[in-house]
């Protein structure tokens, strides 16, 4: 069994999962793009796994959007994506949210019809390995 650690950006919140995660999904659903402002959401999901918060906890709050199950939990201080449990037995953490390692590469990318018309072709365009001068 894993454990992994996790934070939000102003390290208020702190949580740990213990467990196994199912899946890795990159959603380019546009409602995952608004969410993360972002051409996908990288999502790790789990039937299993236990969530444990360890510091912040009233500092989580979640958004679902009406009439779907579309839900998001972040950092009321710092807006960080943080797990969220609102779709019952499942529990979705954003990966980017993870301190320790995962060895798990995506699954899959799902809702690709749904994709920014600029996520194309991103692995001809020049990389920096850090900000550009």
């Amino acid at each position: 069994m894993n454990d992994h650690l996790g934070s939000c950006l102003c390290e208020t919140v702190s949580f740990a999962i213990k467990g196994e995660f199912d899946s890795f999904y990159l959603c380019r659903c546009h409602r995952c793009q608004k969410d993360t402002g972002s051409a996908h959401a990288a999502n790790l999901f789990s039937q299993s796994a236990e969530l444990v918060w360890l510091s912040g906890l009233h500092a989580v709050t979640s958004f679902t959007l009406p009439n779907t199950r579309h839900s998001k939990s972040f950092c009321k201080l710092c807006g960080s994506a943080l797990p969220n449990t609102h779709i019952a037995g499942l529990l979705i953490v954003p990966a980017g949210c993870l301190d320790t390692e995962i060895s798990m590469l995506p699954t899959a990318k799902i809702f690709s019809a749904s994709k920014a018309y600029w996520d194309a072709e991103l692995e001809e365009i020049i990389v920096y390995e850090g900000l550009p001068e």
